[in-house]
């Protein structure tokens, strides 16, 4: 269902969030995200720089290698365009990430790792969604997991509530009768 009419209104921002997956031919996966910030007219930043109409403010990209199991092996970052002179320093901190694994409490591995003042908000924002993007890439993720034990897309939206006919046909081990 599409949105209703705008009301009458002047563009005055675009983000653009890109995720993409790979399968490798060494048997690991990369997940690569790409944010990207701009504007359809000049502006300025007091005390920092001017940019032309649709330059990019943000353009940084993150790719992460991971195996089957959605275990990181390797980060690299690129911040092509930062709006601020320090912004880089945000991407050695990165690497603390190996060895991480994309699924629950993975918000809590950034935020303890890369939050606040350690790290990068834009940078942060991408890692957030890139495990979802993984869950899309890497194949049977979700039939390699324990058997015992429900995947982690159960019971995280309407669609997969534990409750749900969905999860009744895929997963009756795990369907509750409500």
């Amino acid at each position: 269902m599409p949105l209703p009419p705008a009301q009458s209104r002047k563009h005055a921002h675009t983000r653009q969030v890109t995720f993409n997956g790979y399968q490798r031919d060494d048997g690991l996966w990369d997940i690569e995200g790409v944010l990207r910030d701009t504007k359809p007219m000049a502006f300025a930043v007091a005390g920092e720089r001017s940019w032309l109409a649709n330059e990019p403010i943000h353009n940084m990209s993150i790719r992460l290698t991971v195996n089957s199991h959605l275990v990181i092996h390797d980060i690299h970052v690129s911040m092509d365009d930062v709006p601020h002179e320090d912004c880089p320093r945000a991407m050695p901190p990165m690497k603390a990430l190996i060895g991480a694994q994309l699924g629950r409490g993975w918000r809590r591995t950034i935020e303890e790792n890369l939050g606040r003042t350690k790290g990068c908000a834009h940078l942060r924002e991408l890692l957030f969604n890139m495990a979802t993007a993984a869950f899309q890439t890497v194949t049977g993720v979700f039939d390699m997991a324990n058997p015992d034990a429900p995947p982690p897309n159960l019971d995280r939206c309407v669609t997969w509530r534990l409750d749900s006919e969905l999860v009744g046909r895929r997963y009756p081990m795990f369907f509750k009768q409500v």
